[in-house]
Formats: C-alpha cells, sequence, structure tokens
C-alpha cells in the first residue's frame, strides 16, 4: 500500500503540471480507466480549459465515507491545480500593473484569491467514479472549467476589479502558455 501511495504521489507531481489531454506516465492501475492513470493535470480539450483532480480512499468499511473521502481528495486536488494557476496569474498582473500602488494592494489580493479557490473548491464537479475490484480502492476525478472560474471572478464584487479584468483578459493565455511550459 505504502508503495503505492508512493508511486500515486510521483504521478500526480508529475501530472500536475502536464500539457496533453494523454499524460505518458502511467500509474500501472491495470483495467483502470484511462483518468486514473493520467492522474490530476490541467488540460486543454474539446471540453475547453480544464483543471481535473484525481482522488482516492482506501477500503473504510462504510462505502459512502469511502466515496465522499475519494471526493473530498480529488476536488482538493483541483483546488491545488487551480491556486498554483492563480498564483501565476497573480504574479504576471503584478508584473503588468508595476505601480507602488499596485503592489501594496498585493497582499488584499492574496486574501482574496485564497477566498477564490476556496469558492471553487466548492464548485469543483465529481465527474466520474471507479472502485478497483482487487484493491477495493475507489478513485473518484473532479473537474473545473476554466469559464466557470472566469465568472466567478466577474461576479466577486469583493475582487480587485483591475485584478479581475486582467484575469478575464489573460486567463487563457496564462493556462495555454502553462500548458506549453509544462511540456
Amino acid at each position: 500500500m505504502k508503495y503505492l501511495m508512493t508511486i500515486v504521489l510521483a504521478a500526480l507531481l508529475l501530472a500536475g503540471c502536464s500539457s496533453k489531454t494523454r499524460v505518458e506516465s502511467d500509474l500501472g492501475v491495470k483495467g483502470a480507466p484511462d483518468w486514473i492513470n493520467e492522474g490530476t493535470q490541467i488540460l486543454n480539450d474539446k471540453g475547453g480549459r480544464l483543471f481535473h483532480g484525481v482522488g482516492q480512499a482506501p477500503q473504510m468499511g462504510d462505502r459512502s465515507l469511502q466515496i465522499s473521502t475519494a471526493d473530498s481528495r480529488a476536488r482538493a486536488e483541483v483546488a491545488r491545480v487551480l491556486s498554483s494557476f492563480i498564483d501565476v496569474v497573480n504574479r504576471d498582473y503584478a508584473s503588468a500593473s508595476g505601480s507602488a500602488q499596485e503592489m501594496v494592494a498585493q497582499q488584499s489580493i492574496s486574501r482574496q484569491i485564497e477566498s477564490l479557490t476556496r469558492t471553487n473548491l466548492s464548485g469543483a464537479e465529481i465527474i466520474g467514479h471507479w472502485r478497483d475490484k482487487k484493491s477495493g480502492i475507489v478513485y473518484a476525478i473532479a473537474e473545473l472549467d476554466l469559464d466557470r472560474i472566469k465568472r466567478i471572478v466577474a461576479s466577486n464584487q469583493e475582487m480587485n476589479q483591475d485584478f479581475g479584468s486582467f484575469f478575464e483578459t489573460h486567463g487563457d493565455n496564462v493556462f495555454d502558455r502553462q500548458m506549453e511550459e509544462s511540456k
């Protein structure tokens, strides 16, 4: 079990920055859906610009608790990847604004970003489950679309308006650049 967890964590770290719809690393879970072996990642495909998080839970004796745990872990993975993405957008915004007044506002924006990440965490949708019959491990995959994040940023009254405008204008470019840089 410890060996499997090490492999899963290593693959998730590698997959978290992946730029392809299909990640080259393979967790080696035989018979599992592709999304399990691909792991947590950001991807741009026909479904849009997406954040995918994969979570798992060992047998617990209570099937609903096991599924709920896998779901929570999948959403946490989405939040982790989203947080990294938002940090890049924030750094780009700070570089673009460059004024002393905007630099002072960065602390406030950082707190707003943490709140935004928590808000979006609840918006991550569980789109699939799979149970390994051999090990009893339940896997879950959560998905969050960049367009949904943009709508939340745009409607957030507490968000710095300049940052919100920057995010709306440059969010897709930052997403695409992150995918390219991870190739």
